[in-house]
């Protein structure tokens, strides 16, 4: 076996300040059980969700986002 096949590859972990829409969608689906598609996202993006600068989504400030739009719309 050459060096290269023993070598580990780096695990790329997620930033959760800084997540690509698709994988916010499967983060928030896995511990939501729920069904969340990246055009849900998209659709939140369209409605006034905030977003950094080269498109990808802060989880904190996604989630804070979306507590005042519930509580916005509940009242």
């Amino acid at each position: 076996m050459t060096r290269q096949q023993h070598e580990v590859q780096p695990h790329r972990s997620a930033n959760p300040r800084a997540m690509p829409v698709a994988d916010l969608a499967r983060l928030l689906g896995a511990v939501s059980g729920h069904s969340v598609t990246p055009e849900m996202i998209e659709t939140d993006v369209m409605m006034g969700a905030p977003t950094n600068a080269d498109g990808t989504i802060d989880l904190v400030h996604y989630c804070a986002w979306l507590v005042k739009e519930m509580a916005t719309r509940g009242s």
